[in-house]
């Protein structure tokens, strides 16, 4: 199983708290560092501030090597297609073919009236996701020296030159999650090359595969091209004043973590992640919500990762 280490920046970090925790990571050799597209904390108060998605991976484009980078997820709201497939692919040339692009529709209406940025309803919000994704894979897919037309209703384009190109041949690879019963799968069955399921249990996680896998079939896609993954919060914890000390710094509760995460011993996570292994789950996103306790990171590569090589 793929781990991949995910932050939440939007509740106060800097770029180099960012920037340390990514070294940490690609040095203990997790597969991917992910960040949220937030720009409003959802609890605490927030210091010091957001740090922007896109403009913080571009600098760890430059200043890591090896791991994957990305978002879970670019809200569909922020941001234009266009520019935003510019920006995408410029990051992925700065970090020679490494990124992924998450792409959702958005929720987080307070981040909206907080930042001046227009907040529809949420059929309009899936019809906007779902047409910046034709967009932006169609720009990537259009061959040199030919242009890109979309007669959209949101996004009309015409005769555009569809540069830049991003390094990875075929496009960046695009992750869709969500617990939409429609239009989410077929969102992904249409364009994602993985599927995320959030915070959802293992067996939830595990219906939402089969939704995909059976939108799939009605497009005559077969269902195993995509990579299936979950997003879970960690503490690991080998005794349990650590484990409690870890559940503290992020406001939560020993138990409530272990029903609803990744929480416990080394082992104990090992065995938890079985279950999401056994619904179809090949990569697993470690939320780490402490980004200050990087003993936490080395902890669960050497009693998490190890076992699972």
């Amino acid at each position: 199983m793929d781990l991949r280490i995910f932050t939440e920046p939007q509740q106060g970090a800097t770029y180099d708290d960012l920037l340390a925790v990514a070294r940490a990571a690609e040095d203990l050799g997790f597969g991917g560092f992910f960040r949220s597209d937030h720009y409003l904390h959802m609890s605490g108060d927030g210091g010091p501030g957001p740090t922007d998605a896109w403009t913080t991976l571009a600098g760890l484009a430059r200043e890591t090597s090896t791991i994957r980078l990305g978002t879970l997820v670019t809200s569909a709201t922020f941001r234009l297609p266009g520019p935003l497939s510019v920006q995408v692919a410029g990051v992925d040339q700065m970090s020679g073919g490494r990124v992924e692009l998450g792409l959702g529709a958005g929720w987080f209406g307070a981040e909206h009236t907080a930042y001046g940025i227009p907040f529809p309803p949420v059929g309009e919000r899936f019809d906007r996701l779902e047409e910046q994704l034709a967009v932006i894979t169609g720009l990537w897919e259009t061959a040199p020296g030919q242009t890109f037309t979309h007669e959209g209703t949101h996004y009309p384009i015409a005769d555009s030159p569809a540069l830049t190109k991003p390094a990875q041949q075929g496009g960046v690879p695009i992750i869709i999650g969500g617990a939409g019963k429609r239009r989410t799968p077929a969102l992904a069955a249409q364009y994602a090359a993985e599927f995320n399921a959030a915070f959802q249990s293992a067996s939830d996680s595990g219906g939402l595969f089969r939704r995909v896998r059976a939108a799939c079939a009605e497009r005559g896609r077969d269902g195993d091209e995509l990579v299936y993954s979950a997003a879970q919060v960690v503490a690991l914890g080998n005794d349990e004043p650590t484990l409690r000390r870890r559940a503290e710094a992020i406001g939560r509760e020993v138990d409530e973590l272990r029903r609803n995460g990744l929480a416990g011993s080394a082992d104990e996570i090992v065995d938890r992640l079985g279950t999401f292994a056994e619904v179809g789950a090949s990569r697993v996103y470690l939320q780490v919500l402490d980004l200050s306790d990087l003993d936490h990171l080395e902890e669960i590569a050497d009693g998490v990762l190890r076992q699972l090589r």
